[in-house]
């Protein structure tokens, strides 16, 4: 399945969440591979991030990461830099964004 998802970054913060992520722990992106993610791409424009998800089952997924200390850590700190983050919670998965076209 894929997902694709909305968050947006401070306008203020912008630099530090790029450099965050150009840095993103062995351990996080393991734990996101074992909990069933293929790929995950974040796009920006603006202060305005698009994240494309493959995964087989996106609630799985969330419910697999949600209180993972690696995660829950990350998204402490991702919380500093954003102003809409994205939701973990069993909730977060019908968060995605409907596809309005696809080829």
């Amino acid at each position: 399945m894929r997902i694709a998802l909305h968050t947006k970054v401070r306008a203020d913060r912008i630099e530090e969440y790029e450099a965050a992520h150009r840095e993103v722990p062995a351990e996080l992106t393991a734990a996101i591979r074992a909990a069933g993610a293929t790929s995950w791409t974040i796009w920006r424009s603006g202060t305005d991030l698009f994240h494309v998800i493959e995964c087989e089952d996106y609630a799985a997924l969330l419910a697999e990461l949600e209180r993972l200390p690696v995660n829950v850590a990350w998204q402490a700190r991702m919380d500093e830099l954003l102003d809409v983050a994205h939701d973990y919670s069993a909730d977060g998965a019908g968060a995605g964004l409907p596809v309005a076209w696809e080829l």
